[in-house]
């Protein structure tokens, strides 16, 4: 009798243990991101979650140069390791198509963030595809390429003086792609190891494509028409191949070795002394004003991407949505998650945080633009931005950019002509093979 009560009371405790595991296991959530600060900046906004509803919030990284092969790796065994994920925005054609993200088009509408958030970051991190009005994640971390500058370097009075004298104006923030130049040019000084400009050069991933767009756009070139998928004459257009020599020609007062150089190497730029003005993403920005990690914070400025010869003003898009995984377990709770986060209340904490808030209404607040150094360059930019092919196969529009793209901007043969008319080439026959064009 007693072994049978025993077994009984085993078999209790044992579907009690059961009943706790499941129960602790539905308030848990696993989101996953690259490991950079604003993934530390969601864990802590996560915690504030967990306080307030009592579900825990896991913020999972990895190294960006494993993050994309990660996240589709997972997505390809239809694994439930991540109930969301903070995926690229080019990413959302692959995660939409291939089924990996769940339908957020009825949550968008009913919570109208069409009006909520600012209208770039709608377009590019969360719509598939362009114009359709379907939605796939929640504009999480708005970001964008833009500049930062040694303030010391610039107000020099005989700097200014030498400038002037040198091209007939004042040495002052570039208010064009020619003044960047010039003064890129101009502070390149291999025997003092002082150079002029630090911009994107890896060809790894994304960098030499986010890079290049930044003239690429403001010379009024396009990558093509996102609609027809028509790419000549875009991107190998007379705008193009003049926005390609001039980013080549910024790569000639680049630091030594700079021709495998991405967001480490660019803040680096302005933190060793190396370079007079750095591109970077505006969320590597942070530790630029941060004196333990930039002896050179007080006398660092920053400014929005300038306007190409035509006046012409475009910055490319970084930043990420949220999306949940079609494949995670706990999708009402993901989604009470992502009901949370929208609120207004939830966005001004974000970005308090250091998360770039894509709330349209925070980011006109003056209370966000006097925040930082670089917030009010970062809120003109994000009205200003455009993005990289969203399609699934933009992997393999992304490879053909970067050998193409590459081999011309670090100083090799050929004409930028020669070198679009190549790239535009390779994208037809892709998009020929995937039956977007005849």
């Amino acid at each position: 009798m007693r072994k049978i009560v025993t077994s009984v009371l085993a078999g209790v405790g044992l579907a009690l243990a059961c009943g706790t595991s499941v129960h602790a296991q539905e308030k848990s959530l696993t989101i996953f991101w690259a490991e950079w600060d604003p993934a530390n900046y969601l864990q802590e906004l996560g915690n504030e979650y967990e306080k307030e509803t009592g579900v825990k919030i896991t913020v999972e990284t990895t190294p960006w140069s494993d993050f994309q092969t990660k996240a589709f790796t997972e997505f390809n065994a239809h694994g439930d390791a991540y109930d969301l994920v903070v995926g690229d925005s080019q990413w959302l054609g692959a995660g939409s198509t291939g089924g990996h993200y769940v339908d957020l088009t009825d949550f968008f509408n009913k919570h109208k963030l069409n009006d909520v958030m600012a209208p770039a970051t709608v377009k590019y991190y969360a719509e598939y595809p362009g114009n359709s009005g379907k939605y796939w994640a929640i504009p999480l971390e708005g970001d964008a390429v833009g500049w930062s500058y040694r303030k010391d370097w610039f107000e020099d009075p005989k700097e200014k003086e030498a400038f002037k004298a040198k091209y007939g104006y004042d040495l002052d923030v570039p208010k064009d792609f020619k003044a960047l130049r010039d003064i890129a040019e101009f502070f390149y000084r291999p025997d003092q190891k002082k150079y002029g400009i630090a911009i994107y050069t890896d060809n790894s991933y994304d960098a030499m494509a986010m890079g290049f767009e930044n003239a690429l756009f403001s010379y009024g070139g396009e990558l093509g028409d996102y609609a027809t998928y028509k790419v000549d004459g875009h991107i190998n257009s007379e705008k193009a191949v003049a926005a390609l020599d001039a980013y080549r020609e910024l790569y000639k007062f680049t630091p030594p070795g700079w021709a495998k150089s991405f967001f480490v190497e660019d803040n680096q730029a302005i933190t060793e002394n190396l370079a007079a003005m750095s591109m970077n993403y505006f969320a590597f920005f942070p530790s630029l004003i941060n004196e333990a990690s930039n002896p050179n914070a007080k006398n660092t400025g920053f400014f929005a991407n300038p306007p190409g010869p035509n006046g012409d003003q475009f910055a490319a898009l970084g930043g990420q949505g949220i999306s949940i995984v079609s494949y995670s377990q706990k999708q009402d709770e993901a989604m009470k998650f992502l009901e949370w986060f929208i609120k207004d209340e939830t966005q001004k904490k974000w970005a308090a945080l250091g998360g770039y808030t894509c709330s349209a209404a925070v980011l006109k607040s003056p209370e966000f633009q006097s925040a930082t150094p670089y917030n009010k360059a970062f809120y003109e930019t994000m009205f200003k931005v455009k993005d990289f092919w969203a399609v699934p196969e933009y992997a393999e529009l992304l490879q053909q950019l970067n050998q193409r793209i590459y081999p011309y901007v670090i100083g090799g043969p050929g004409t930028a002509k020669e070198t679009l008319d190549a790239l535009a080439a390779d994208w037809n026959a892709t998009f020929k093979k995937y039956g977007r064009v005849q």
